[in-house]
């Protein structure tokens, strides 16, 4: 397996329902906000110096657009005050134009995954109006995340 990206997530008061506990929904907005910094902002090894974020050799006009998300609980998530969320993050496949991120998301460190999810982008040129076909710079940086699918109990 290749490297993996982690960060800490802040929980807000807004995550929690009534119940206590963070909300479904609000699980899939602190993950893609984790895979949003890996993509984009993170300071990763092994980059130029001053980029950030696995895509930071597209070209400009191209961004990544959310194809389709798949997640799957696997235990409560409850709402903790100033305790973040950790998500771990990973490439799991890259293909022509497209690649996968995969997580996992816990509530404290050395727990379990309360969730693992997947989500597949697309690179988009929103100059041509089409999709962008990954570069050998980029696939060289996804690459080196790549790792195995996450293990969804379907």
């Amino acid at each position: 397996m290749g490297q993996t990206f982690t960060t800490e997530i802040q929980a807000r008061y807004r995550d929690i329902n009534l119940a206590g506990h963070v909300d479904n929904v609000e699980a899939v907005r602190v993950l893609d906000e984790a895979r949003y910094e890996f993509l984009r902002f993170a300071r990763l090894p092994g980059l130029p110096d001053g980029a950030t974020g696995l895509l930071h050799g597209t070209d400009p006009g191209v961004s990544e657009l959310v194809a389709s998300q798949t997640i799957e609980y696997h235990s409560e998530m409850r709402f903790v005050p100033y305790q973040p969320f950790l998500a771990s993050l990973w490439v799991s496949r890259v293909g022509r134009s497209s690649f996968t991120v995969a997580a996992e998301l816990r509530v404290e460190a050395g727990g379990g995954p309360a969730a693992v999810w997947e989500c597949v982008n697309v690179l988009w040129d929103h100059h041509a109006q089409s999709a962008w076909t990954i570069s050998d710079a980029v696939r060289t940086d996804l690459e080196r995340y790549l790792g195995d699918p996450v293990g969804f109990r379907r």
